[in-house]
């Protein structure tokens, strides 16, 4: 397929899928361009349900103008760690993400950090639900008087992401009957989860090592063929698990400009990063990138 039918059929494809927030979130809000130009970035911790069984914390990034949150309103992305992972080890991805104009909410989950007392592989299927903690925790939070952050979250647009268990957890939030707040997700060397990439259609992006050995590409590739709505694939030509989430390695620019210009376009609706994702995801030998309607 030629580049301008590539566009095209990206285009028709995810707009399809974006289309305005509804009742579930209190009414449409109007598509506008996404911030130009890097903003300072703030960084804070907070955890909900300090008290319960289940305590989260929550590593929150966020555009900032000196010692305070920049002026406006931004959209949220929900980050998931892998296995025996943190927050902080993708920050070379989310604090970009927060000088573009995203809020990155990322939780630590409880049994499945690096550290966790009682580590538990399987606690993973408990963590979309945690997932959406988060999102009621930040609705609830951009109302409450005197935080920092009130006033400044776009709670009608969000969107999760992860990497490796991060990312069969942000598939898994994508449920039949869930809120429509949630309106993209991007799965990073993982892949569906039982219950998970069903209800109403959005759009996805997974990014993928073709020689990943500890979750296959076929796996990834099961999951954007099970995608109802658009989709599309990156593929990092023989790289492993995540290297290419390390700034300065091979595939980090790609992966950064396509995730980036995808959460401009799903999350701001703008259309020329929409337009410009083919080109984001380009680089001969490092990366291939496939879109499906």
């Amino acid at each position: 397929m030629g580049v301008k039918r590539l566009v095209a059929a990206l285009l028709t494809a995810l707009l399809a899928g974006c289309g305005p927030a509804t009742a579930a979130t209190g009414g449409s809000q109007p598509d506008r361009r996404a911030p130009e130009g890097a903003y300072a970035v703030g960084v804070r911790t907070l955890t909900l349900d300090p008290a319960s069984a289940r305590p989260l914390p929550v590593t929150v990034w966020y555009p900032a103008d000196g010692d305070a949150v920049a002026e406006g309103r931004f959209p949220v992305v929900v980050y998931s760690h892998g296995l025996n992972s943190l927050p902080e080890l993708h920050a070379g991805l989310t604090v970009r993400w927060a000088a573009a104009g995203f809020v990155v909410a990322a939780p630590t989950y409880p049994h499945t950090r690096r550290g966790a007392p009682r580590f538990n592989r399987a606690d993973v299927r408990h963590q979309p639900a945690d997932g959406w903690r988060v999102i009621r925790h930040l609705v609830r939070l951009d109302t409450r008087r005197g935080d920092p952050l009130a006033g400044h979250l776009d709670v009608t647009r969000f969107a999760a992401a992860g990497h490796s268990a991060g990312g069969f957890t942000t598939a898994g939030m994508f449920t039949s009957g869930r809120s429509a707040r949630l309106r993209a997700g991007i799965v990073i060397a993982g892949g569906g989860m039982a219950g998970g990439l069903a209800g109403p259609a959005a759009p996805l992006l997974f990014v993928h090592g073709t020689a990943d050995r500890v979750v296959p590409p076929g796996v990834g590739r099961a999951g954007y063929e099970r995608v109802t709505g658009p989709a599309a694939f990156l593929s990092l030509l023989g790289q492993g698990h995540g290297e290419y989430l390390i700034p300065g390695r091979a595939g980090f620019d790609q992966v950064l400009a396509t995730t980036t210009d995808f959460l401009r376009w799903t999350l701001y609706g703008d259309l020329d990063a929409a337009r410009r994702l083919p080109t984001d995801a380009y680089s001969p030998g490092v990366t291939t990138y496939d879109t499906r309607p």
